[in-house]
């Protein structure tokens, strides 16, 4: 408890963190907004053109998870931590259950904020949470961007340098998984099981997804997993990465 009330303050004693916070809402809930505002007969709103901002918000999210453990390498804080706590694991576990929760915790916000105001401004659209798509639609962004913050934080550790990690991380999650359906034959077939499309599926995932409009919100994955599992698969790869990094920082020097 000690270790995470110490990451606690360090995390909240930078700015970083109150600005992502304050952008991940912005531009979530602000996209929502945005497609109620311009629904009509044509576009209809509904429980996924609420979530149409997310992956923005997870980018922010990992920025600011990448960022956490980065600026203690920058600027050698992290040594400082290392003499106060020899058990680099205990120390980087503490930090990364810190940031991932504050990264659920926007994850909620931004979600249930979205559908709140798309509800306010067109109160005749259907967006009754009432299925288990509604509830994975809306509560499942906060998972999301929990083990997305584990992803960003175990990058972070591997790369130490502010620049270099949040680079990787936008590319990767915004570019090169894309790229990859560019790979004849096998394109495809290979990005059914990157790590973030199959996360999206365990937010878009429906048993019929031809009964939504689904160009008006988050595009449904084309992973091969069921929603739930889609989750399990994106919270091991998480779960291994951390791992992964951790070996890495104890073998190191700070």
């Amino acid at each position: 408890m000690t270790l995470l009330a110490v990451e606690r303050l360090k995390l909240f004693t930078t700015r970083s963190p109150w600005w992502s916070m304050l952008a991940a809402l912005v531009v979530t809930i602000g996209f929502a907004a945005l497609m109620a505002g311009t629904s009509d007969d044509t576009a209809p709103m509904d429980l996924a053109a609420t979530q149409f901002g997310y992956n923005f918000g997870v980018v922010v999210v990992m920025v600011m998870a990448a960022l956490a453990v980065t600026t203690e390498y920058r600027f050698s804080t992290i040594r400082a931590t290392f003499l106060a706590v020899p058990n680099r694991t205990a120390a980087l576990l503490a930090k990364t259950a810190v940031v991932a929760t504050l990264g659920a915790l926007i994850g909620a916000v931004a979600a249930f904020g979205s559908w709140g105001i798309a509800k306010l401004i067109t109160p005749e659209a259907d967006l009754a949470l009432d299925s288990p798509y509604a509830w994975r639609a809306v509560a499942g962004v906060a998972l999301v961007y929990f083990f997305s913050a584990v992803i960003a934080v175990a990058v972070g550790t591997f790369i130490r340098h502010s620049a270099g990690a949040i680079s990787a991380l936008l590319i990767y999650s915004q570019l090169v998984e894309s790229l990859v359906q560019l790979i004849p034959n096998v394109g495809d077939d290979i990005y059914k099981w990157l790590p973030f499309n199959v996360a999206n599926n365990f937010v878009t995932g429906d048993p019929d997804p031809s009964a939504r409009p689904v160009e008006f919100g988050p595009p449904p994955s084309t992973a091969e997993l069921s929603p739930w599992w889609s989750l399990a698969y994106f919270a091991g790869f998480a779960l291994v990465l951390l791992i992964l990094s951790i070996v890495s920082a104890n073998k190191r020097d700070a």
